[in-house]
Protein backbone atom coordinates (compact mmCIF):
# COMPACT_ATOMS: atom_id res chain seq x y z
CA UNK A 1 0.00 0.00 0.00
CA UNK A 2 1.02 3.47 -0.40
CA UNK A 3 2.32 5.13 2.89
CA UNK A 4 2.22 8.67 2.27
CA UNK A 5 -1.49 10.81 0.85
CA UNK A 6 -3.43 9.22 3.31
CA UNK A 7 -6.20 9.93 5.98
CA UNK A 8 -5.40 6.98 8.50
CA UNK A 9 -7.73 5.97 11.48
CA UNK A 10 -6.50 3.62 13.68
CA UNK A 11 -8.29 1.68 16.77
CA UNK A 12 -6.19 1.58 19.94
CA UNK A 13 -3.73 4.39 18.79
CA UNK A 14 -3.10 5.51 22.24
CA UNK A 15 -0.66 2.11 23.21
CA UNK A 16 1.57 -0.27 22.14
CA UNK A 17 1.94 -1.48 18.14
CA UNK A 18 -1.39 0.99 17.42
CA UNK A 19 0.76 4.12 18.78
CA UNK A 20 3.87 3.18 17.57
CA UNK A 21 2.11 2.84 13.85
CA UNK A 22 0.29 5.64 14.40
CA UNK A 23 3.47 7.54 15.17
CA UNK A 24 4.66 6.28 11.75
CA UNK A 25 2.37 7.75 9.39
CA UNK A 26 2.23 10.89 11.14
CA UNK A 27 5.76 11.34 10.85
CA UNK A 28 5.22 10.37 7.15
CA UNK A 29 2.81 13.32 6.45
CA UNK A 30 -0.25 11.80 6.53
CA UNK A 31 -3.94 12.72 8.29
CA UNK A 32 -3.92 10.33 11.50
CA UNK A 33 -6.92 10.17 13.72
CA UNK A 34 -6.47 7.57 16.56
CA UNK A 35 -9.27 6.33 19.14
CA UNK A 36 -9.39 4.80 21.96
CA UNK A 37 -11.16 4.22 25.42
CA UNK A 38 -7.86 6.22 27.48
CA UNK A 39 -8.44 10.00 26.79
CA UNK A 40 -5.15 11.12 28.76
CA UNK A 41 -3.28 8.97 26.41
CA UNK A 42 -4.95 10.12 23.33
CA UNK A 43 -4.28 13.59 24.27
CA UNK A 44 -0.43 12.72 24.80
CA UNK A 45 -0.49 11.39 21.46
CA UNK A 46 -2.29 14.22 20.05
CA UNK A 47 -0.23 17.37 21.92
CA UNK A 48 3.53 15.13 21.16
CA UNK A 49 2.17 15.62 17.38
CA UNK A 50 0.61 18.26 15.95
CA UNK A 51 -2.26 18.10 13.32
CA UNK A 52 -2.39 14.91 14.65
CA UNK A 53 -6.68 14.03 15.75
CA UNK A 54 -7.99 11.77 18.13
CA UNK A 55 -11.65 10.30 18.56
CA UNK A 56 -13.01 8.66 22.43
CA UNK A 57 -13.70 5.18 21.05
CA UNK A 58 -15.34 1.92 22.83
CA UNK A 59 -14.25 -0.52 20.27
CA UNK A 60 -16.57 -3.01 22.61
CA UNK A 61 -19.32 -0.85 22.54
CA UNK A 62 -21.84 -0.98 19.45
CA UNK A 63 -23.28 2.23 20.30
CA UNK A 64 -19.97 4.17 20.13
CA UNK A 65 -18.82 2.61 16.98
CA UNK A 66 -22.12 3.64 15.44
CA UNK A 67 -21.35 7.72 16.98
CA UNK A 68 -17.81 7.12 16.14
CA UNK A 69 -18.58 6.50 12.57
CA UNK A 70 -20.40 8.89 11.59
CA UNK A 71 -17.59 11.81 12.96
CA UNK A 72 -15.47 10.20 11.01
CA UNK A 73 -18.00 10.10 7.78
CA UNK A 74 -18.78 13.33 8.38
CA UNK A 75 -15.48 15.14 9.16
CA UNK A 76 -13.26 13.17 7.01
CA UNK A 77 -14.88 12.61 3.95
CA UNK A 78 -11.02 11.57 2.58
CA UNK A 79 -10.67 9.40 5.04
CA UNK A 80 -8.82 6.27 3.26
CA UNK A 81 -7.43 3.58 5.45
CA UNK A 82 -8.73 1.83 8.54
CA UNK A 83 -6.80 -0.10 11.12
CA UNK A 84 -8.34 -2.32 13.13
CA UNK A 85 -5.96 -2.78 16.23
CA UNK A 86 -7.72 -2.21 19.40
CA UNK A 87 -7.77 -5.71 21.25
CA UNK A 88 -7.62 -7.27 24.57
CA UNK A 89 -5.87 -10.28 25.77
CA UNK A 90 -6.64 -12.27 28.86
CA UNK A 91 -5.54 -15.58 30.54
CA UNK A 92 -8.59 -18.42 30.61
CA UNK A 93 -9.26 -21.86 31.20
CA UNK A 94 -10.45 -23.72 28.56
CA UNK A 95 -10.32 -26.60 30.65
CA UNK A 96 -12.47 -24.83 33.28
CA UNK A 97 -15.17 -22.77 33.47
CA UNK A 98 -14.63 -19.79 31.33
CA UNK A 99 -15.32 -16.10 33.01
CA UNK A 100 -18.69 -14.64 31.06
CA UNK A 101 -17.51 -11.00 31.24
CA UNK A 102 -14.01 -12.54 29.77
CA UNK A 103 -16.10 -14.20 26.94
CA UNK A 104 -17.91 -11.53 25.66
CA UNK A 105 -15.72 -8.91 26.56
CA UNK A 106 -12.85 -10.63 24.36
CA UNK A 107 -15.44 -11.73 21.66
CA UNK A 108 -16.83 -7.66 21.33
CA UNK A 109 -13.63 -6.08 21.44
CA UNK A 110 -11.58 -8.14 19.11
CA UNK A 111 -14.10 -9.65 16.60
CA UNK A 112 -17.79 -7.63 16.57
CA UNK A 113 -15.80 -4.29 17.26
CA UNK A 114 -13.71 -4.61 13.75
CA UNK A 115 -16.45 -5.78 12.04
CA UNK A 116 -18.78 -3.52 13.07
CA UNK A 117 -16.35 -0.72 12.35
CA UNK A 118 -15.66 -1.62 8.47
CA UNK A 119 -18.97 -2.02 8.20
CA UNK A 120 -19.84 1.35 9.27
CA UNK A 121 -16.94 2.79 7.10
CA UNK A 122 -16.97 0.45 4.35
CA UNK A 123 -18.45 2.57 1.48
CA UNK A 124 -16.81 5.71 2.53
CA UNK A 125 -13.56 3.56 1.75
CA UNK A 126 -15.17 2.48 -1.09
CA UNK A 127 -15.63 6.32 -2.17
CA UNK A 128 -11.72 6.41 -2.07
CA UNK A 129 -9.78 6.26 -5.39
CA UNK A 130 -7.53 4.36 -3.21
CA UNK A 131 -7.99 2.81 0.16
CA UNK A 132 -7.22 -0.23 2.55
CA UNK A 133 -8.97 -2.11 5.78
CA UNK A 134 -6.00 -3.09 7.62
CA UNK A 135 -6.37 -5.44 10.70
CA UNK A 136 -3.73 -6.90 13.51
CA UNK A 137 -4.60 -10.36 14.30
CA UNK A 138 -1.47 -11.90 15.73
CA UNK A 139 0.83 -15.43 14.87
CA UNK A 140 -1.49 -17.03 17.82
CA UNK A 141 -4.33 -17.13 15.08
CA UNK A 142 -2.31 -19.88 13.67
CA UNK A 143 -0.59 -21.63 16.77
CA UNK A 144 -2.66 -20.90 19.76
CA UNK A 145 -1.19 -20.04 23.16
CA UNK A 146 -3.55 -22.74 25.61
CA UNK A 147 -3.52 -20.38 28.50
CA UNK A 148 -5.37 -17.17 26.02
CA UNK A 149 -8.17 -19.55 24.17
CA UNK A 150 -10.63 -17.50 23.72
CA UNK A 151 -8.37 -14.29 22.63
CA UNK A 152 -6.29 -16.59 20.10
CA UNK A 153 -9.84 -17.74 18.73
CA UNK A 154 -11.36 -14.51 17.95
CA UNK A 155 -7.70 -13.70 16.36
CA UNK A 156 -8.07 -16.69 13.76
CA UNK A 157 -12.04 -15.65 13.51
CA UNK A 158 -10.94 -12.16 12.35
CA UNK A 159 -8.21 -13.83 10.11
CA UNK A 160 -11.21 -15.85 8.51
CA UNK A 161 -13.10 -12.84 8.17
CA UNK A 162 -10.50 -10.67 6.45
CA UNK A 163 -9.67 -13.59 3.88
CA UNK A 164 -13.96 -13.50 2.79
CA UNK A 165 -13.69 -9.50 3.09
CA UNK A 166 -11.08 -9.60 0.97
CA UNK A 167 -12.43 -11.77 -1.75
CA UNK A 168 -15.44 -9.39 -1.64
CA UNK A 169 -13.78 -6.74 -2.64
CA UNK A 170 -11.46 -7.78 -5.38
CA UNK A 171 -11.99 -5.62 -8.06
CA UNK A 172 -12.23 -2.40 -5.88
CA UNK A 173 -10.44 0.01 -4.76
CA UNK A 174 -10.16 -1.07 -1.60
CA UNK A 175 -7.12 -3.31 0.07
CA UNK A 176 -7.70 -5.90 2.89
CA UNK A 177 -4.45 -6.28 4.53
CA UNK A 178 -3.67 -8.47 7.40
CA UNK A 179 -0.75 -7.66 9.65
CA UNK A 180 0.70 -10.87 11.51
CA UNK A 181 3.27 -9.84 14.45
CA UNK A 182 4.73 -11.93 16.71
CA UNK A 183 5.20 -11.86 20.70
CA UNK A 184 5.88 -8.18 21.06
CA UNK A 185 7.39 -5.90 24.00
CA UNK A 186 3.95 -4.11 24.54
CA UNK A 187 1.61 -3.83 27.91
CA UNK A 188 -0.10 -6.99 26.40
CA UNK A 189 -0.43 -9.51 29.47
CA UNK A 190 2.55 -7.25 30.93
CA UNK A 191 5.65 -8.29 28.02
CA UNK A 192 6.91 -4.85 27.76
CA UNK A 193 9.63 -6.26 29.36
CA UNK A 194 9.53 -10.17 28.30
CA UNK A 195 13.28 -11.09 26.64
CA UNK A 196 11.55 -13.58 24.54
CA UNK A 197 9.56 -11.17 22.58
CA UNK A 198 10.24 -8.82 19.80
CA UNK A 199 11.06 -5.20 20.96
CA UNK A 200 8.45 -2.88 20.16
CA UNK A 201 10.81 -1.13 17.97
CA UNK A 202 11.89 -3.69 15.60
CA UNK A 203 8.23 -4.79 15.48
CA UNK A 204 7.10 -1.18 14.15
CA UNK A 205 9.91 -0.80 11.89
CA UNK A 206 9.71 -3.98 9.85
CA UNK A 207 5.66 -3.99 9.99
CA UNK A 208 6.03 -0.65 8.26
CA UNK A 209 8.71 -1.87 5.85
CA UNK A 210 6.29 -4.92 4.69
CA UNK A 211 2.99 -2.52 4.24
CA UNK A 212 5.07 -0.36 2.10
CA UNK A 213 5.22 -3.43 -0.43
CA UNK A 214 2.71 -5.38 -2.46
CA UNK A 215 1.95 -7.94 -0.45
CA UNK A 216 -1.90 -8.63 1.80
CA UNK A 217 -0.36 -9.99 4.35
CA UNK A 218 2.13 -8.65 6.28
CA UNK A 219 3.75 -11.61 8.24
CA UNK A 220 6.55 -10.37 10.47
CA UNK A 221 9.49 -12.81 10.25
CA UNK A 222 9.65 -13.94 13.50
CA UNK A 223 5.95 -15.10 12.80
CA UNK A 224 6.53 -17.37 10.14
CA UNK A 225 7.04 -20.18 11.75
CA UNK A 226 3.36 -19.89 13.97
CA UNK A 227 1.88 -18.89 10.58
CA UNK A 228 3.04 -21.59 8.49
CA UNK A 229 1.95 -24.16 11.34
CA UNK A 230 -1.47 -24.76 10.52
CA UNK A 231 -2.28 -27.79 8.93
CA UNK A 232 -3.43 -31.40 9.42
CA UNK A 233 -1.03 -32.37 11.69
CA UNK A 234 0.10 -29.00 13.45
CA UNK A 235 -0.76 -30.23 17.43
CA UNK A 236 2.35 -31.10 17.75
CA UNK A 237 4.06 -27.96 17.53
CA UNK A 238 1.03 -26.35 19.13
CA UNK A 239 2.47 -28.53 22.34
CA UNK A 240 5.89 -27.87 21.50
CA UNK A 241 4.98 -23.83 21.56
CA UNK A 242 3.09 -24.05 24.42
CA UNK A 243 6.06 -25.97 26.52
CA UNK A 244 8.36 -22.98 25.48
CA UNK A 245 6.21 -20.25 26.38
CA UNK A 246 5.41 -21.79 29.81
CA UNK A 247 8.85 -22.96 30.35
CA UNK A 248 7.84 -26.86 30.30
CA UNK A 249 11.28 -28.83 30.70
Amino acid sequence: MKLTGNTVFITGGGSGIGRGIAQAFHDLGNKVIISGRRKNLLDEMTHANPGMKSLELDIENASSIAAASQTLIEQYPDLNVVFNNAGIMQFDDAAGTIDENLLTSTIATNLLGPIRLTSALIEQLKRQKEAAILYNTSWLAFTPFALSAVYCSTKAALHSYALSQRYKLRGTSVRVIEIVPPWTQTDLLNSSKEPRAIPLRECLDETMRLLGSDTDEVVLERAKQLRNNAGPNEHPYVIEFNDWVLGVA
